[in-house]
Parts: C-alpha cells; structure tokens; sequence
C-alpha cells in the first residue's frame, strides 16, 4: 500500500473556483502546505501570492493556461505561460483548443500545444494538457495522445473541472494506452474518495486534480490505519 506522503504528492489542490476570494486562496495554500501536496493549482492573477506563501514548502505552484475554453490564440497562451513563470510558476495546465481538435484541425492544435510546451521546457516548467474529454469522441483522445507525445508534454489531463463530466476509468484507460511512457496521466474533475483515488491510481494515474483534498487524504490516513 502507498504512503500517506505518496498519495498526498499525487495532488494538485484545485483553487480555480471563480467565488473565491483572496482570503480563500491563501486558505487553499495554508492546507497544501500543510498536507504537503504536489501543487497548488490557483488562478493565474494569484500567481505570486502562492509562490511567496508556498516558498520553501516542497509545493509546486501551478496554473492555468487558456482557460477554461483553449479558444485563446496561440500567442496569448506562450505570453500567459510567459507571465505565469515570471510569476513563479513551475507547471502549467494548458487547455486545448476544444473547437479545433472537433473540427479536425489537428495541425493547429499540435502547433498550439507545441508552442506552449517549448516555452515552458525552456525555462525548466511542465506542462499538463487538458482535453476536456466530455466534448470528445475516443478519436479525438486517442489523437491528442499522440500529439502531447509528439510535442513532449509531462502529462495529458482529461478536463477543466468544469465540464459534464470529468475523469473517468474508461478514458484514464485510453489516455495511458495511447500516450508514450514520457508523458503522465492527471485526473481531473470527479476524483472526490479515497476508494476514486485508488481506483486512477491503479490504472496508471500520478496526478489528479481536486477540490475535496482535505477529506481525501484524511480518508486515506483512517483507512491505511496512519
């Protein structure tokens, strides 16, 4: 069985909610820190307020990037990512372009992804991308897999969190068997359980996206008897 510490560095704590205020963010740190955690994944504007609250913790500050939509142009998501890591962020969850990758555009998508992967990797940050799967058909996974291989991202994410639906075992199973060993797998939207957390776990997920960290992580010190 995995340690309390293991499971822990399996999370990005989400704090991307729109009603939440200053005084919540620094909250969301304070309990990350706490439960020393992967990252704290914040809104783009709180940025610095993490990097400074979360120095010297071992938590990665992560966020958004062309979000929630991926309609941003290519442009603005390298300058946000650009921002984002003068910021101090050192992982970057970029959406797709959602409507592109329907539309079959893959080339455009590819040349989307790329660019924000080889910026990030320039200046030594990971890159997560999101598809938001609820809007895609299996081909359209199966071709996003190989695009993020092709481009060299750290991890494939299967939604914002704010979709229908979020992560779910079928599509976890599909994202791990059509991308290359290089790149990760992160649930996101829907993992709200120890026995979820388990679940992604065992089919190959390292990261998952979440909210309910807290009850998480207190379920798993009961049931693993810590």
């Amino acid at each position: 069985m995995p340690t309390l510490a293991e499971l822990a560095k399996m999370f990005d704590h989400s704090l991307l909610q729109p009603h939440l205020t200053d005084a919540d963010l620094e909250a969301g740190c304070a309990l990350a820190a706490e439960y020393k955690v992967a990252s704290v994944c914040i809104k783009p504007y709180a940025v610095p307020l993490a990097a400074k609250l979360l120095a010297g913790t071992g938590v990665f500050v992560s966020t958004t990037i062309g979000f929630p939509h991926g309609g941003h142009l290519t442009k603005v998501k390298v300058f946000e990512s650009e921002a984002a890591m003068d910021d101090g962020a050192v992982e970057l969850d970029m959406v797709v372009n959602v409507g592109k990758v329907l539309s079959g555009d893959y080339g455009y998508v590819a040349a989307d992804v790329t660019a924000v992967v080889d910026a990030a990797h320039r200046r030594g940050a990971k890159v997560k991308v999101i598809f938001e799967n609820a809007l895609l058909k299996d081909e359209h996974k199966k071709e996003l897999c190989r695009i993020c291989g092709d481009a060299g991202a750290d991890w494939v994410k299967t939604s914002t969190g704010y979709a229908e639906s979020g992560a779910t075992i079928d599509d976890l199973k599909l994202m791990r068997a059509f991308s290359p060993p290089h790149v990760q797998v992160k649930a996101a939207g829907g993992v709200r359980s120890f026995d979820t957390l388990m679940a992604v776990r065992e089919v190959g997920v390292t990261r998952v996206g979440a909210t309910a960290t807290k009850a998480i992580l207190e379920d798993a010190r009961a049931k693993l008897g810590l």
